[in-house]
């Protein structure tokens, strides 16, 4: 591993204190990069997830998507941990916490918004981070972007019915239009040009071309993935200044969550003899991370909208 990769947590923690602090030191800019957006949806975030993804899409071989089946063990494992337990375990652990152990700490009022943000959080995979994940611990490019498009399509038809049924409402307000624009520049714009750039190495130099291009675009990957986490804290900078309690009280579900999804989902890819390369891609899918947090932050302060455009 480089030592971008060995030392990634060390590199996050310096970047969210970055963050924060050139979001208080340079506000304008931070609104001004705020702005560039659509359908809740920030274009100067496409463009770093691009850089984060980008590697990994062109990684993948088209032709191997059709013999996906063939492996349907890590789907299977995905699938369950998706949509059987983590909305509800994340339903579960946003209760207990916030009606009880937190019942002291914050206003009842309060108490509901962040359990409504948590189970909005918990019902909603995790898609592009995937890909950085999956290229840092070596999976399965192919099985990644088949197991990431799996979810997606499942995503767009049992979200509503599952925060709806968690939130215990009938009509929730899921704005299609940031879901849409999401998938289109998070996943299909860098894999239509991840799929053109593939094409043309494979002309130049088959499979050894296509190492040799990835390996060296993996730094700026990484970079990617940093500058991302900058411009993320960068925009609530003043949110987590101003109420750093409600961060750690909603760091603390989260954390505990994304450990035993993590957990539940690989020991069940152990025990069911997936391979590794498999098995990386399809526990990390549905465990939370930084980038969760500052979505249910968002969600539970000012609403769905500011959530979804993280």
């Amino acid at each position: 591993m480089s030592i971008f990769e060995r030392y990634l947590s060390l590199w996050v923690a310096l970047c969210i204190a970055a963050g924060i602090a050139l979001g208080k030191i340079l506000p304008g800019l931070f609104n001004t990069l705020a702005s560039w957006q659509a359908a809740n949806v920030n274009f100067a975030i496409a463009v770093l997830i691009w850089a984060m993804v980008f590697p990994m899409m062109v990684g993948v071989d088209f032709a191997s998507l059709k013999r996906i089946g063939e492996r349907p063990k890590g789907l299977a494992v995905t699938l369950v941990v998706n949509w059987l337990i983590k909305p509800f375990t994340m339903a579960g652990l946003g209760v207990l916490f916030f009606k009880h152990v937190f019942a002291g700490l914050i206003p009842p009022a309060d108490a509901e918004n962040y359990i409504a943000g948590l189970i909005l959080l918990g019902a909603a995979p995790c898609t592009a981070m995937v890909f950085v994940w999956s290229q840092l611990t070596r999976g399965d490019p192919t099985y990644t972007l088949a197991q990431v498009s799996v979810n997606d399509a499942i995503m767009v038809f049992a979200y509503a019915p599952i925060v709806a049924l968690l939130l215990g409402v009938v009509e929730i307000a899921v704005p299609w239009e940031t879901l849409i624009l999401s998938v289109v520049l998070y996943v299909a714009i860098p894999l239509a040009a991840g799929a053109f750039a593939r094409t043309r190495l494979i002309e130049k130099g088959g499979e050894t071309a296509v190492n040799a291009f990835t390996a060296k675009l993996k730094p700026f990957s990484v970079i990617g993935l940093l500058a991302t986490v900058t411009l993320l804290f960068g925009f609530q900078g003043q949110v987590i200044l101003d109420r750093p309690l409600v961060i750690v009280l909603i760091a603390i579900p989260l954390l505990l969550q994304s450990y035993g999804i993590f957990a539940i989902a690989y020991a069940a890819a152990w025990a069911w003899r997936i391979p590794f390369n498999i098995a990386a891609p399809c526990a990390l899918i549905g465990t939370s991370n930084f980038f969760e947090l500052a979505v249910a932050v968002a969600i539970s302060l000012f609403g769905l909208d500011s959530g979804a455009a993280l």
